[in-house]
């Protein structure tokens, strides 16, 4: 009994530690909401940012410290600046110095670099002169300063530059996409899309597959397949560069569980994996559907609400939507619900709407962020 007793508390602090909260101001301070709509953290801080790796940064007599999801102060306020914590370490500023620091705010002593880049799912860029390099969370160069530009890492790949050319490269700095390309797309179940002088395919291991009359390709999102342009219209191909949807839409975004938008003159509609459209259109704009089951739509004015995959407006018209706001630090522009909760704008106010379309806590803020860990 003793057993199970120490195992539940264990499991209770890693949920706690786990637990996810909002940065909202009220009445111009900044405090910490709970997903139940409470404050976890009340609002007394002039200014703040978002958790991430478990801190939060706060500011306090002009100058910055970081707090623990409860509230404590876990490093002094002494910094002048101070970016976020990734792979348990942080870019701060101090006397006209960047630098690291660890979650017990101790220097971490980084390899010699032009400039001290925010770390990104255990990676960091270095510079020397005009070329950039990375290096990993134990502070070792992992790949020489050699390239022109790196882009942010995405599930563990980035696209890079050289000479005007584009290729793509692992967190360890290995070439998985040639750097030949005059454009690159993301990597995504080892293939990506390129532009290779006036043509645009797939780069399916390693090799480029031109696809005839295409002008245009997007970056893949969740499925195996996405979409592109030929002649001015829309359609969708899948990872071997075949078209499964014919190029016949105006406008498209992504499929998400077998539901994509589509624009045919003007209004936005939905069809499913076959092109068939599924939810007619009549709407001037419209969302990826959420794995919560409901996608983002407007009409004629500016206001969103949502619709379920019938189609039925379950949310009225009457929101202003945006992935994130002044201090977000999501890298996708994902707009509408995320694990049950959406970030709207109301009346001039920010705040949160639950699935069911009630407002999380019953309140609206002067500002909120997207919910973090």
């Amino acid at each position: 009994m003793k057993k199970i007793i120490i195992v539940l508390l264990l499991c209770f602090q890693f949920v706690s530690a786990q637990q996810e909260l909002a940065l909202v101001r009220k009445e111009g301070k900044f405090g910490y909401l709970g997903k139940n709509g409470d404050f976890v953290i009340q609002p007394k801080y002039k200014v703040a940012k978002s958790f991430s790796n478990g801190l939060a940064a706060i500011e306090e007599n002009n100058k910055w410290g970081f707090i623990n999801n409860k509230g404590e102060t876990v490093i002094a306020p002494k910094f002048d600046k101070v970016k976020y914590f990734d792979s348990e370490l942080c870019v701060v500023l101090k006397d006209k110095e960047w630098f690291y620091i660890n979650k017990k705010g101790e220097t971490v002593k980084s390899p010699t670099t032009d400039k001290v880049y925010d770390f990104d799912d255990g990676v960091a860029f270095i510079k020397k002169g005009d070329k950039i390099g990375l290096i990993n969370s134990k502070m070792e160069v992992v790949l020489d300063p050699k390239y022109d530009v790196i882009k942010s890492f995405e599930d563990g790949y980035a696209r890079v530059k050289n000479n005007n050319h584009w290729g793509i490269i692992d967190k360890s700095g290995k070439v998985v996409v040639e750097i030949i390309y005059d454009e690159i797309g993301n990597y995504f179940k080892k293939t990506t899309w390129a532009k290779n002088g006036t043509s645009f395919g797939l780069v399916i291991a390693g090799k480029f597959k031109a696809i005839d009359g295409v002008d245009k390709i997007w970056d893949f999102y969740s499925e195996s397949v996405t979409y592109a342009q030929k002649k001015g219209k829309i359609g969708f191909i899948d990872l071997n560069g075949n078209w499964v949807i014919e190029p016949k839409f105006d406008k498209a975004k992504a499929f998400v569980n077998g539901i994509a938008p589509v624009c045919i003159k003007n209004l936005w509609g939905y069809i499913d994996s076959v092109g068939k459209l599924i939810i007619e259109p009549r709407f001037n704009d419209a969302e990826i559907f959420s794995n919560d089951g409901l996608a983002p739509v407007k009409f004629v004015d500016i206001e969103w609400g949502f619709i379920n995959k019938s189609g039925v407006l379950v949310i009225p018209t009457k929101y202003i939507i945006s992935a994130g706001g002044m201090f977000s630090i999501f890298k996708r522009d994902e707009k509408g619900f995320l694990d049950g909760i959406a970030r709207v704008k109301s009346d001039s106010k920010w705040g949160f709407i639950k699935l069911d379309g009630t407002v999380l806590g019953n309140q609206l803020f002067e500002n909120a962020e997207l919910f973090n860990n």
